[in-house]
């Protein structure tokens, strides 16, 4: 048991964005209004408030803007077939100018991790109206790379969420079967409660406790399959010169097999400026927040964004 509770502040403002097929997005603002903006989401299946640990060690110095992607976290639930990288990247687009639109136009940084990564790199102009982007171990493979196993990896991640268990009786029972689960092992202490708070909501008619109630997944199982099940084809990694800003690439350690990039090969991220961050797999932000939000800062210093 964890001796401690991570617990998510209120932000100080929320707006709500409405993107592609009347989808909605709650954005919301933490950290320092007067400082530098960072536009932060998340990998598929989680929630910008699990990264608490992460975005903390930020929010002195930093005007944090946090989204969900859709159907995740604070947002209502969208129709399953928009549920893709490419409606992700029409989002997130969106999203930047709704940013604007209610917390004002100011330069601002894009910090993403794996799917959300993805969609940032698969605008139609990537990095377009960010000053940077700082992508935490997105899923690319060079051309040349091993297709056949990088694909195998995405039908295993994509099969896991569809058979993933997705109600249960208390909270607690929740933060047990994460713990468990072999791809959170590595997770920084309290990472279990919070995700118990972050991915959670009361279920409706037949949940998990005896005669309905308890709780279920914010993003339904089907959901966060359905949006793996194209995700190989966006895997490939862009063309360089399509980028509009510069990108830090920040990975889980190439020697575990649970991490993306860039493998044991470095061809794969000629163009990108890259660290990775030792003992760590693909979900390196809830396991290392501190490291990370070291190397994020130090990049962004060199560059002038911080």
């Amino acid at each position: 048991m964890t001796s401690y509770m991570w617990n998510v502040p209120e932000p100080l403002d929320t707006a709500e964005v409405e993107v592609t097929c009347g989808a909605r997005i709650i954005l919301r603002r933490h950290g320092n209004s007067d400082g530098p903006r960072l536009v932060l989401s998340h990998a598929n299946g989680l929630a910008a408030d699990l990264y608490y640990p992460f975005w903390r060690l930020l929010a002195s110095r930093f005007d944090l803007i946090l989204y969900d992607l859709r159907s995740h976290g604070w947002n209502p639930r969208s129709e399953l077939r928009h549920q893709n990288i490419a409606t992700f990247a029409t989002d997130q687009e969106l999203v930047r100018r709704g940013v604007e639109r209610h917390f004002g136009a100011k330069p601002a940084v894009g910090v993403f991790h794996l799917v959300s990564a993805l969609a940032a790199l698969h605008q139609e102009s990537p990095g377009q109206g960010f000053e940077a982007l700082v992508l935490f171990d997105p899923p690319l493979y060079p051309p040349n790379g091993d297709a056949q196993a990088a694909e195998a990896l995405w039908r295993r991640l994509r099969t896991q969420a569809r058979f993933r268990r997705d109600r249960f009786a208390t909270r607690e029972e929740f933060a047990e079967d994460f713990r468990r689960q072999w791809m959170f092992e590595l997770v920084a202490p309290g990472i279990p409660e919070l995700a118990s708070q972050a991915l959670l909501r009361t279920a409706g008619n037949g949940g998990g406790g005896p005669g309905g109630g308890g709780y279920e997944l914010r993003c339904p199982r089907l959901w966060e399959a359905h949006a793996l099940q194209y995700a190989f084809a966006y895997s490939l990694e862009p063309e360089l010169s399509r980028l509009a800003c510069p990108v830090k690439v920040i990975a889980g350690d190439p020697t575990f097999a649970f991490s993306f990039m860039p493998s044991t090969e470095l061809e794969g991220i000629v163009g990108f400026e890259y660290d990775f961050i030792p003992n760590t797999t693909h979900f390196l932000p809830l396991e290392e927040p501190a490291e990370c939000a070291a190397t994020m800062v130090e990049f962004l210093e060199k560059e002038g964004f911080a």
